[in-house]
């Protein structure tokens, strides 16, 4: 197995920034600053230690509000571990925009797909999506959908609340899939990427959605991604299709809300985070798992909350690397990043992976198995917030 390696982040700029948003065929980042606590003359006031951070990076923070994010030229799309910005762009997920984002990161891998003898179990039989009851936050309070831009347009993935060893019943963390905060060998950090908790929290459909207000949409607010971690492996191995650095592919955010949210963590205001549980029992010893995501692929839009529950199997992608899990599930691309529960070592509900990869036949779906560099990952963004 190779050594662990992670992904410190090192710089992560959060600054409110004011914007107007078309939807993906025509986004206009442009807009003015709102005037509201840190201003004075209704201008933005940045920190000085902020100012720095950014002009390490060679960004202006009103040429990227007005647009400069979507420059994705090589040498603009930062990629390194330390490089993760993310400034707010206040109002830029608009309910058209949270609508019609529905491209999801590609992922897909062949359906037979092939493995070492001994830890690759048979190609699981598909099991159906069900939909998950609504309220969605009375029945999954911790899924919710990733919504972030790369140089296609707006895109999705699905993410879910995880507790804060370093903040008890006060997490602000997120837990998704790596290829959606970063590109991997080909690419960089994603942009504005932001969390919507219960999405769609009625299960509204998508004509309802085109008239809905934005609290329908977005129950909780949105959280934008202060700082994020995935692996090195999945920075320098990471590919768009094949499976590459899918064993690694995990990804831990720490948010921030929007537009506040009355000094309340994210966990206490959708009410629950589940615990990371990275010793998880073997394949042989699991009963079910449930994977929880918001499709977007055809046959689905993206807009419903979707679950999965299915004995586990194992994957092996590449001999060299750790065996992943495999269940059987017809959630497709959107679903990446959603988290996989099943019970822990002292038999409560945890999570133990994320959807990672699946074949574009969408049949099964499988996740990394949770080890020391995955842990390591979680622990380093919960002592980078400890006590804040």
């Amino acid at each position: 197995m190779p050594s662990s390696a992670l992904a410190a982040t090192a710089v992560a700029a959060v600054l409110a920034l004011t914007a107007t948003a078309c939807g993906p065929e025509e986004d206009n980042a442009g807009g003015t600053p709102s005037a509201s606590a840190g201003q004075s003359d209704g201008k933005v006031t940045i920190p000085d230690d902020l100012k720095n951070r950014l002009k390490e990076h060679g960004i202006d923070p009103d040429k990227w509000r007005d647009g400069e994010w979507k420059n994705w030229d090589k040498d603009k799309w930062l990629r390194e571990a330390k490089d993760f910005v993310n400034p707010i762009i206040e109002d830029l997920w608009d309910p058209d925009r949270m609508r019609d984002a529905d491209k999801p990161p590609e992922n897909p891998v062949d359906n037979d797909i092939s493995g070492d003898d001994g830890v690759t179990d048979p190609t699981p039989a598909p099991v159906r999506a069900a939909g998950v009851a609504t309220p969605y936050n009375d029945n999954a309070p911790e899924s919710g959908k990733l919504l972030f831009d790369g140089p296609k347009g707006s895109m999705v993935c699905s993410a879910t609340v995880v507790k804060d060893p370093a903040n008890p019943g006060k997490s602000n963390m997120v837990w998704t899939a790596g290829h959606c905060v970063h590109a991997g060998k080909e690419g960089g950090w994603y942009r504005n990427i932001a969390f919507v908790p219960a999405y769609n929290n009625d299960g509204l459909s998508l004509a309802e959605l085109e008239t809905a207000p934005k609290e329908k949409i977005a129950p909780y607010g949105l959280w934008w991604g202060q700082w994020a971690q995935t692996s090195e492996q999945w920075i320098e191995q990471g590919a768009a299709t094949g499976g590459q650095g899918a064993p690694y592919d995990f990804a831990v955010l720490h948010v921030t809300p929007e537009k506040g949210a009355g000094g309340k963590s994210l966990e206490e205001t959708v009410g629950s985070a589940l615990p990371v549980e990275f010793n998880a029992p073997a394949v042989p010893q699991i009963a079910e798992m449930t994977a929880t995501g918001y499709p977007a692929a055809p046959p689905y839009d993206g807009q419903q909350m979707l679950q999965c529950k299915d004995k586990p199997g194992r994957l092996s992608v590449f001999k060299e690397q750790p065996t992943m899990y495999r269940i059987g599930c017809t959630m497709t691309g959107g679903s990446s990043g959603g988290g996989w529960v099943a019970a822990g070592q002292d038999g409560k509900p945890a999570l133990v992976s994320n959807t990672s990869i699946g074949p574009v036949t969408a049949g099964w779906l499988a996740g990394p198995r949770l080890g020391k560099e995955a842990e390591g990952i979680y622990r380093a963004v919960s002592e980078k917030y400890a006590g804040r």
